[in-house]
């Protein structure tokens, strides 16, 4: 049994642009399916995909390179744990290495990034930091 999902997920993600994939697939959810989807807003991956299969289904993501082929994503870290939930409210959202990366929060309006809760002007739990 998995007890973080999501660090798991950002494990995948990490270890598949170490090795330079092309894209890397995981078990799906629909917060997995929503992080994707606030990676692709943002221009850190290319795409994503949700097949069925089976119960669960499955997650595909196609992870974005430069022209050099170096990678769009340099770091992803888990900042809210599962022995450790991190919230912010709105005032205390700051901008990751001056905008040039993004941090991902759950609000009442869904999974956000940083520059959409500030425009938005929610708070919420940081689940994710990438730049």
């Amino acid at each position: 049994m998995m007890t973080d999902p999501i660090a798991d997920m950002l494990t995948r993600i990490r270890n598949s642009i170490r090795v330079k994939r092309a894209d890397v697939s995981m078990p799906a959810s629909r917060t997995k399916a929503a992080i994707a989807e606030v990676l692709k807003r943002e221009g850190f991956i290319h795409g994503y995909e949700v097949t069925p299969d089976g119960v669960q289904g499955n997650l595909s993501i196609r992870l974005k390179y430069g022209p050099g082929g170096e990678a769009v994503i340099n770091e992803i870290k888990r900042e809210s744990k599962p022995g450790r939930r991190v919230y912010r409210e709105v005032r205390e959202i700051t901008r990751v290495l001056n905008g040039t990366g993004i941090s991902i929060y759950t609000t009442p309006d869904g999974l956000l990034s940083d520059r959409e809760c500030r425009d938005r002007n929610v708070g919420g739990e940081l689940l994710a930091t990438v730049w």
